[in-house]
């Protein structure tokens, strides 16, 4: 199913104990984002972070959202709507949702950063969120089931451990693999065809999120409650978690070069 399944997610183009991607997934995302950053974009970026890079504040968010003064920020790591929806139906909850999530903060955020009445530590904190915000919106169950919350509530083993499906798709799949940051990054962004990365480009927002939930749809398909994932869930579903990682990278870079090249 999942081979029938990428083409359709990828052609075209959560709660509060979530970590999307990890510390690793994240820092390979802003890692890519930094080898296709344009000369004007780079220069912004240092000028309001400094000694600091992509790279290491796309874990900010995830470092400060359990001191309760940013108690509040929790909620936006994710986008959590109902099963079974189509493009249509989805597209409209995700635009509809008053609450703050991942979609609506992003966009906030991308305003934020560029707006000349705050102040350079407020874009700096802007930037940081908009860097994290891009991972979350490209892990499957940061746009998974409300009913759920975002697979936390669907209990399965993995490498002979308790987990859960969301757990397993923040960090469990990306530590199988063993590989650092570092070296994640230079694998996944080695050689990638521009004409493929052009496409990236080109989705909306909106799409990363409809395209998240379209994979979370198969992802739950295939894990129910109780599932003892074995040796073989790592290969089959390695090639998505490692697109959506590139595609994180390659349209963070492509928002930063647009909003602050």
């Amino acid at each position: 199913m999942l081979k029938r399944f990428l083409p359709l997610a990828f052609g075209l183009l959560a709660p509060a104990a979530s970590h999307a991607w990890g510390v690793d997934g994240h820092r390979a995302v802003g890692r890519i984002a930094e080898r296709h950053l344009t000369s004007k974009a780079r220069q912004a970026v240092q000028r309001l972070l400094g000694t600091e890079t992509l790279t290491l504040v796309s874990t900010y968010p995830d470092e400060i959202r359990f001191y309760p003064e940013f108690k509040e920020t929790g909620p936006w790591h994710y986008v959590n709507t109902a099963s079974g929806l189509n493009q249509e139906q989805y597209l409209t909850e995700l635009r509809g949702q008053q609450q703050a999530n991942a979609y609506n903060v992003l966009l906030a955020k991308l305003k934020e950063v560029k707006d000349p009445t705050k102040t350079p530590a407020e874009q700096a904190v802007a930037l940081k969120f908009i860097v994290h915000l891009v991972g979350d919106a490209h892990q499957p169950l940061h746009a998974g089931h409300a009913e759920d919350k975002g697979g936390n509530d669907i209990k399965v083993k993995f490498r002979g451990k308790d987990t859960n499906l969301h757990s397993l798709w923040d960090s469990g799949l990306i530590d199988y693999q063993g590989l650092t940051y570092t070296e994640m990054s230079q694998a996944y962004d080695c050689k990638l065809p521009r004409a493929l990365t052009q496409v990236w480009e080109k989705a909306t927002v909106e799409q990363w999120f409809w395209e998240s939930y379209q994979a979370s749809e198969q992802i739950y398909k295939e894990a129910p409650t109780g599932t003892d994932i074995d040796y073989k869930y790592f290969p089959a579903h390695s090639e998505l978690m490692k697109v959506r990682i590139q595609q994180a990278g390659i349209r963070l870079a492509k928002l930063l070069n647009d909003t602050l090249g």
